[in-house]
C-alpha cells in the first residue's frame, strides 16, 4: 500500500488574540482526499483553524504545513466557501460573475478572464446543478441555490482542498440534502474540510472528526455519536446520520 499523501499538518501549533490562548498545541495530520468534519462550540476556535490554513492568521507557535508548503504559498490550490457572501442586491453581478470569481489570482483583476476560466466556471455551476442559471442575478437565487454557488466558485478555482464554513447553516432539509449530495459526490476527488455546528450532518463519507475547543480531538467518525457529541458539548445533542446508519433522539 502506498503511503498516505498529507494535505494538513499541524505541529504544536498555538494561537492567542491579545494574550487569551485560543488554540493550544495543536497536532493534526490530515491526510489527501479525506473528508474531515470540523465541529466544535462557539469561541472553540474553529474559525481560527480556518484562517490559519488558509495563512490568514500565523500561529503564536508551532510550524504548519498544507500541501508540503506554507500556509500562504498553498493559497491558491485551496477552495474556500464562506457561510454567506454579502452582496447589495442592486449589485448587477449573476450567477457566472460570481462563480468567476473563483479564478481569481493574486495578479489577475475581475472582468478579465480567458476562455479557459469560463468553462471551469461553467463546469463548476454543472457540477451543483446551476447549469443554465450562468445569466440569472445572484440576488434571485434561493438560500439553498446561493450556497451551491458559492461551492461553485470555490470549485471553479480546481483546488486540491475545500474548506466550507457552515455549509448547511439555516438552510431547510431539503436544501441540506441536496448539499450533501454534491459534497458525497466530491468525496476522494479533493480534501475536504467542513466546518459545521449542525450535529445532524454527518455523512458516510466523513473520514475524520475533529473536536476543536481549544485543543483539537481527532476521532474517526465511527467513534462519534450522540453520546459523545453530547459529553463534548456539555449537554444533550439530537443527532441523525444522513446515510441513516445512525439515528438517536
Amino acid at each position: 500500500m502506498s503511503q498516505e499523501i498529507t494535505a494538513i499538518k499541524f505541529e504544536d501549533v498555538s494561537f492567542s488574540y491579545n494574550g487569551v490562548t485560543v488554540l493550544d498545541k495543536v497536532n493534526i495530520r490530515l491526510h489527501k482526499n479525506d473528508f474531515i468534519w470540523i465541529v466544535g462550540p462557539n469561541g472553540g476556535g474553529k474559525t481560527t483553524l480556518i484562517k490559519l490554513i488558509l495563512g490568514l492568521l500565523r500561529p503564536k507557535t508551532g510550524a504548519i504545513e498544507i500541501l508540503g508548503v506554507a500556509p500562504d504559498k498553498a493559497r491558491q490550490k485551496i477552495g474556500y466557501m464562506p457561510q454567506a457572501v454579502n452582496l447589495d442586491p442592486q449589485f448587477p453581478a449573476t450567477v457566472l460573475d460570481l462563480a468567476l470569481m473563483g479564478r481569481l489570482r493574486g495578479n489577475s483583476f475581475p472582468g478579465i478572464y480567458s476562455r479557459e476560466d469560463r468553462r471551469a466556471a461553467c463546469e463548476a455551476l454543472e457540477m451543483v446543478g446551476l447549469q443554465g442559471r450562468e445569466k440569472d442575478p445572484f440576488a434571485s437565487l434561493s438560500g439553498g441555490q446561493q450556497r451551491k454557488l458559492l461551492i461553485a466558485r470555490a470549485l471553479a478555482a480546481k483546488p486540491e482542498i475545500m474548506l466550507l464554513d457552515e455549509p448547511t447553516a439555516n438552510l431547510d432539509l431539503n436544501a441540506e440534502r441536496e448539499l450533501n449530495a454534491i459534497l458525497t459526490g466530491l468525496t476522494g476527488k479533493m480534501t475536504i474540510v467542513m466546518v459545521s455546528h449542525d450535529t445532524a450532518f454527518v455523512s458516510k463519507s466523513v473520514k475524520k472528526v475533529l473536536c476543536v475547543n481549544r485543543t483539537v480531538a481527532e476521532h474517526p467518525t465511527s467513534q462519534v455519536d450522540a453520546e459523545f457529541l453530547g459529553h463534548f458539548f456539555g449537554g444533550d445533542v439530537r443527532m441523525v446520520r444522513h446515510d441513516r446508519h445512525l439515528e438517536k433522539e
